[in-house]
């Protein structure tokens, strides 16, 4: 069975940091590609970040616009988590986070993902 937990989530003040992990279970995690997704109240689920699953040429990421130079995705194999670290944060960052898994080498669209997490909360208050 599939599992995905995150953590790290919290109440955070508009320009401090936070970092969120997630902690993959039940497959061969380096075999997937992993990403970031967020959803606001009222919004549309969004990709925030990906990371592609590890080659021999090492992983690719790609960032939404708006975290562009703010959020860092990174993987550790070893340990079957990525993580997502968010600096700058801004009151229009707050969401629910979410945990993505796809195995397939395709866009990040929701319907493409394969696994999910169960969300972690980020409220950053201005």
């Amino acid at each position: 069975q599939v599992q995905l937990v995150e953590s790290g989530g919290g109440l955070v003040q508009a320009g401090g940091s936070l970092r969120l992990s997630c902690a993959a279970s039940g497959r061969t995690f380096s075999s997937d590609n992993m990403g970031w997704f967020r959803q606001a109240p009222g919004k549309e689920r969004e990709i925030v970040a990906a990371i592609s699953r590890s080659t021999w040429s090492g992983v690719s990421t790609l960032y939404a616009d708006y975290v562009k130079g703010r959020f860092t995705i990174s993987r550790d194999n070893a340990k079957n988590t990525v993580y997502l670290q968010m600096s700058s944060l801004k009151p229009e960052d707050t969401a629910i986070y979410y945990c993505a898994a796809k195995t397939r080498d395709s866009t990040w669209d929701q319907a493409q993902v394969d696994y999910w997490g169960q969300g972690t909360q980020v409220t950053v208050s201005s």
